[in-house]
């Protein structure tokens, strides 16, 4: 195992005084107004009556219960019972009621609506025509890659070490470019569903076989086959149309110079890629590509028919191969308080929180092992590498924090503790690192488990949570946002880390 422990990291907002940010001072400050007046008028019992209030009033905004402060929970709760009685929280697809118009027009529910797929030009020495992920609600462009990797359980700690290092410089280089929004890495650990077995035992099977040989055969597909997993794994480059329009404006404008300039990105990222990151293959996806790894982020069940669809295929079969755009959703879906149900499959995601003592390489990897036969986990990190002026200012503002917060402790005569003494060394570090070149990353990560609707989804959330605190780190359920959640951990769209971060 490797020996290099990565935690020199930091929360992703500190508060301008004392932990608080902007709004939240003002409006416990606000709150408290009333207290003052009642002690510089001396009116003793509005001011007794009052100090309650305020410190009620006070802890809703700022103690957090897992996760949220109990008045963005309300907010929250609120929305989610708007939602489900004006019925935004269901969704039907307009294939599955038979009004889709044109079958290449993304249809997909939720944080997905805005999706809409171009074909792009021509790329790479293939001349592939990957496909143009345009998110219209984030003003965002992207492109998905599937990508092979022998991973790093068998690897020497020096190997691991160096595919670290290459995720990192592969961070710096994207910060660089000061075109990349969001990096998202995304593993799925799929059920195998037997397909490529079974047509490999079509084309193999001799007819004069020995019958003992054939039922021996037979027993063990039939046994070992649904315990069986395969691993799919996806990158995909995010390119804010802030960053992009002048140089797409460059490049002939429209969706061809925006594919113009995220081309020259992805040729970056799959140098990177293919180099100190240590990938085997990079395949760029297109337009059928795109839908059939949608298709089966929300029904992992057809992935089977769909690659056996295209093994008959390439035998000269006239059978319809891949699925359109605007079925690549699922026919029905509604999010729920606690997971999301799609079809005749229920999900629950959690995202993942860092631990305070850092983690090793590979670290999550029991994240992604199913505990049943037929569970499906995704696992997706989001890497938002932020240009250099950016991290100055971040890391400016986390170190006046800092250094205010120890001055006030220290004046009012309390000790400080080893976890403020180590926030104010990160913090020193990263500015150091900053300015030896180094990039600043917000990193954020979710966790997906896909089962049929039929099984109890909440004992293989349970699980799952179970699973990520085995790897050393802490889940948090995102109620009231699962259907948001599952489009952020399983499905490769580049959708998912938002632009502002809770900061309870």
């Amino acid at each position: 195992m490797s020996a290099h422990r990565y935690g020199e990291y930091a929360k992703d907002v500190s508060g301008w005084f004392l932990g608080m940010t902007g709004a939240q001072l003002a409006l416990v400050t606000l709150a408290g107004v009333p207290a003052l007046l009642a002690l510089n008028g001396q009116a003793w019992g509005l001011f007794v009556g009052w100090l309650p209030v305020w410190a009620l009033l006070a802890a809703v905004l700022l103690v957090p219960i897992r996760g949220r402060a109990a008045g963005r929970w309300f907010g929250d709760l609120c929305l989610h019972a708007i939602g489900g009685a004006m019925g935004w929280a269901a969704f039907g697809s307009r294939a599955g009621a038979g009004t889709a118009d044109d079958l290449s027009e993304a249809d997909l529910p939720g944080v997905l609506a805005g999706i809409r797929t171009h074909d792009g030009p021509p790329f790479g020495q293939l001349f592939t025509r990957p496909v143009i992920v345009q998110n219209c609600a984030a003003r965002t462009w992207a492109a998905v890659a599937s990508i092979a990797h022998p991973g790093i359980g068998l690897a020497e700690a020096g190997e691991r070490d160096r595919m670290g290092a290459g995720l990192a410089e592969m961070c710096e280089l994207a910060a660089r470019t000061e075109l990349i929004d969001v990096l998202v890495l995304q593993v799925r650990t799929v059920p195998d569903d037997g397909a490529e077995r079974a047509a490999w035992e079509r084309a193999h099977t001799h007819p004069d076989a020995p019958t003992l040989a054939a039922r021996v055969n037979a027993l063990l597909g039939a046994t070992l086959t649904p315990a069986a997993v395969r691993t799919e794994a996806f990158v995909t480059v995010v390119v804010g149309e802030g960053r992009i329009a002048r140089a797409a404006r460059e490049s002939g404008g429209g969706v061809d110079g925006r594919a113009r300039v995220l081309h020259s990105v992805m040729a970056e990222v799959e140098a990177a890629l293919r180099g100190p990151v240590g990938c085997t293959t990079v395949s760029w996806l297109d337009s059928a590509q795109l839908a059939a790894a949608v298709r089966t982020s929300f029904a992992p069940g057809d992935r089977g028919e769909l690659v056996a669809a295209d093994l008959a295929a390439a035998s000269s079969q006239q059978l319809a191969t891949g699925v359109p755009m605007a079925a690549a959703a699922p026919t029905m879906a509604r999010a729920e308080v606690r997971h999301y149900l799609h079809d005749a499959w229920a999900s629950v995601t959690d995202t993942i929180l860092l631990p305070d003592s850092g983690a090793v390489l590979g670290a999550l990897a029991p994240v992604l092992v199913p505990t049943v036969a037929g569970e499906r986990r995704c696992l997706t990190v989001f890497l938002d590498p932020l240009p250099l002026t950016r991290a100055t200012r971040v890391v400016s503002r986390e170190q006046m924090s800092a250094t205010t917060g120890n001055e006030m402790r220290a004046r009012m005569g309390f000790r400080q503790r080893a976890r403020q003494r180590r926030d104010t060394e990160r913090v020193g570090a990263a500015e150091e690192k900053l300015t030896a070149g180094r990039a600043l990353v917000r990193v954020a990560a979710a966790a997906c488990v896909t089962v049929p609707a039929t099984w109890p989804v909440v004992e293989h959330g349970r699980r799952l949570s179970a699973s990520v605190r085995a790897a050393g780190f802490v889940p948090l359920r995102l109620d009231l946002a699962q259907d948001s959640a599952f489009a952020a951990a399983a499905i490769p769209l580049g959708v998912g880390l938002p632009d502002r971060r809770g900061r309870g």
